[in-house]
């Protein structure tokens, strides 16, 4: 299945190929408890993620070991997805920003972030 999304005013778009959403992740680290996001379940290939942006406007944020990167519009502020710590390079997707799901209607399971 194709899915798209971008961040809120557009600067910032991706696609990918990846089985139906039909539920998400939220993780409880410090960074993700602020901000409230619902990932997909599942690990992206960087291969397999396209990113397109205007010039300047994804920028990215680094804590700790650095290895996770959290990736928002400085535009419009949104964050539509992030490198993982576990497996650096590879991507979950903010559902949230996906075209034609509603994330507040998916269940949802809790990963603990906050114990690595």
């Amino acid at each position: 299945m194709q899915h798209k999304g971008s961040c809120h005013c557009g600067a910032v778009t991706f696609e990918f190929e990846g089985p139906e959403i039909t539920a998400g992740l939220k993780c409880n680290c410090s960074i993700c408890r602020r901000k409230g996001a619902t990932m997909t379940e599942y690990v992206i290939s960087q291969n397999d993620l396209t990113i397109t942006a205007i010039a300047g406007a994804l920028s990215t944020y680094e804590f700790g070991s650095c290895v996770a990167k959290h990736h928002f519009c400085n535009r419009c502020g949104i964050y539509p997805f992030h490198q993982t710590l576990r497996k650096p390079g590879d991507y979950r997707v903010n559902i949230g920003c996906l075209e034609g799901i509603d994330s507040t209607t998916l269940p949802y399971q809790v990963f603990d972030g906050a114990s690595l």
